[in-house]
């Protein structure tokens, strides 16, 4: 084998071995998605983020929205239902599952999101 080859195989190699850590690195509450199959949310294929749609076969986004509301002086800082995106921010804008990730709004705002995942 030549030297570029075996630079290349050995490149392979680690990259293979990173995304299996991050593919390691599960949420509880996705249990049972993964035992149904990584390509249950990788529906453009394993090399990119699960689209919106595939979010939405379990997550409903008025059932998230009522769940994230807030009141008082808090009453518009809901992440699923903002002044700037409405119901229809991309979930993979804030939400990592293999990799940590932080809200949208928190690159303007210091809105505090105790329960963000």
């Amino acid at each position: 084998m030549t030297r570029s080859k075996v630079l290349l195989t050995a490149a392979a190699v680690i990259l293979a071995a990173s995304f299996n850590t991050q593919a390691m690195n599960k949420r509880e509450h996705h249990a049972t998605v993964y035992e149904a199959g990584c390509d249950t949310c990788h529906d453009q294929g394993m090399g990119k983020f699960p689209s919106d749609e595939a979010c939405l076969q379990c997550h409903d986004v008025d059932d998230v929205a009522e769940m994230t509301a807030r009141e008082g002086d808090e009453v518009k800082q809901n992440p699923h239902n903002s002044m700037h995106y409405g119901k229809e921010a991309p979930c993979q804008e804030c939400h990592g599952e293999h990799t940590p990730k932080k809200a949208l709004c928190q690159e303007c705002h210091n809105f505090n999101y105790p329960k963000f995942k």
